[in-house]
């Protein structure tokens, strides 16, 4: 597939490896030449130095010809504006980025599409819902729903008190279609494993599991921790992820919002109402001790600054607030934010591609996530009628050994997939795969 992204900022980029590394033809265009070549000495991708809003730049660039143009410049009005001028010099799918939630309303899309946009997103209210669920599922440490909510996947780290620890992730139960969940993955240190008849449960792994939607409190008791209600949280950061998520929640939480720049605190007190703002430095140990923050059953650090929301994250894991929630959007700070505590990262980058990523993929995906605190990713699929997946069960179809077919949802039916699930045409199914076999595994639903 032939792809051209505009803006070469650390959006751009993250767009450009990933997908590059998927086998597109990628052209990255953009104003700054400076940031050209650091993204063409990453990987390999054509570079195309102009202005995404001049018709000339975006010829030079392919997008008369291009399979999906991508937006992504720091100006959200250049954005559209590119993805509406590559629509009509030929590209055959334009997407951008915004910076308004007021875009993605229902009667705002149906304008933007006749424009000849076919899609919006917004990455920072994709990252504030994230926090949200995550927020309403305290154990879990990623949760993603699929099939309209009849499935979902979940993410918890093995405590010292799991009853799972030491089993086998592979046992009999796996040929029980009344089985509550399965393991899908398992990540332990920097490795992550799909389960194989051989793998045990360690203390400290972090498991990922299909399951019902109903099921969920259930099977997230097997980490070893106990569901926590969230009644007092703590926001450091007035940025709009911080906003938005102090405006959904603060009819059903005490929040209190953090912000050192005074300005902007005393105009988050008159757009939140049930917020209480305080203009404070979030790395001020005795600052925080003042705000009570041991008293917090969740602390969520959205700054914008992946050192500051680390710090902070430390600071309140060390006061024992029970659920800890960082922003941390360098891709080389996740490893180590995980490795001393803090219990969920959230990476604009990340969440944004899983937005994009379907887009270019050869078959009908409902939806894909790249997820956080893996190499992996899971997708959701409507079986087409006639396709390889219907022709045999699932322990005969030869999927890739780094692919696992989690859940299935037929009518008003819901299962775990076992070994000897037969998948029927319409069905919506969930797939856990690694990014080496996205390709090959859509295939066999196509």
């Amino acid at each position: 597939m032939k792809i051209v992204i505009a803006g070469a900022g650390d959006m751009g980029t993250h767009l450009a490896k990933m997908l590059s590394g998927n086998g597109h033809d990628i052209t990255v265009a953009d104003v700054d030449p400076k940031a050209l070549v650091e993204v063409g000495n990453l990987m390999d991708v054509v570079t195309v130095e102009g202005d995404t809003t001049q018709f000339s730049v975006l010829r030079k660039a392919g997008a008369r010809k291009c399979d999906l143009f991508i937006a992504v410049r720091s100006v959200e009005n250049d954005n559209i504006l590119s993805a509406v001028m590559a629509k009509q010099l030929g590209a055959r799918k334009a997407i951008a980025r915004v910076d308004s939630n007021e875009y993605l309303e229902p009667n705002s899309k149906e304008v933007f599409i006749d424009m000849g946009v076919d899609y919006l997103f917004y990455p920072e209210q994709i990252a504030a819902r994230e926090v949200i669920n995550l927020l309403g599922h305290t154990s879990s440490t990623e949760y993603v729903e699929f099939a309209g909510g009849k499935l979902s996947l979940v993410a918890f780290r093995l405590e010292l008190t799991s009853p799972l620890l030491g089993r086998a992730v592979i046992d009999g139960d796996y040929y029980d279609e009344d089985l509550e969940y399965r393991t899908v993955a398992i990540v332990r240190g920097s490795r992550t494993i799909i389960p194989s008849a051989d793998d045990r449960y360690e203390e400290e792994d972090m498991v990922y599991v299909i399951t019902r939607s109903n099921n969920i409190s259930k099977v997230v008791e097997l980490s070893g921790r106990r569901e926590e209600a969230i009644r007092n949280m703590m926001i450091l950061g007035g940025s709009r992820i911080g906003v938005r998520i102090a405006n959904e929640l603060q009819d059903e939480v005490n929040i209190k919002l953090v912000d050192y720049n005074a300005d902007k605190a005393y105009h988050l007190a008159e757009i939140l109402d049930r917020t209480l703002i305080i203009n404070e430095d979030g790395r001020d140990t005795e600052a925080m001790m003042e705000e009570d923050l041991a008293g917090m059953d969740a602390f969520v650090a959205v700054t914008g600054r992946s050192e500051t929301n680390i710090l902070a994250a430390m600071l309140a894991k060390r006061m024992g607030v029970k659920r800890v929630i960082a922003e941390v959007e360098n891709i080389n700070y996740i490893s180590l934010a995980e490795s001393i505590g803090v219990d969920t990262i959230i990476n604009k980058k990340l969440v944004t591609a899983s937005n994009i990523f379907r887009f270019t993929m050869t078959t009908d995906v409902q939806a894909i996530k790249c997820l956080t605190g893996s190499q992996a990713e899971v997708m959701e699929f409507i079986v087409k009628p006639n396709s390889p997946a219907t022709k045999s069960r699932i322990r005969d179809l030869g999927l890739p050994d780094d692919a696992v077919v989690g859940g299935v949802v037929r009518g008003d039916r819901v299962f775990i997939a076992v070994d000897d699930t037969q998948i029927n045409a319409y069905d919506r199914i969930v797939v856990f795969t690694m990014p080496d076999s996205v390709m090959r595994v859509a295939e066999f639903f196509n």
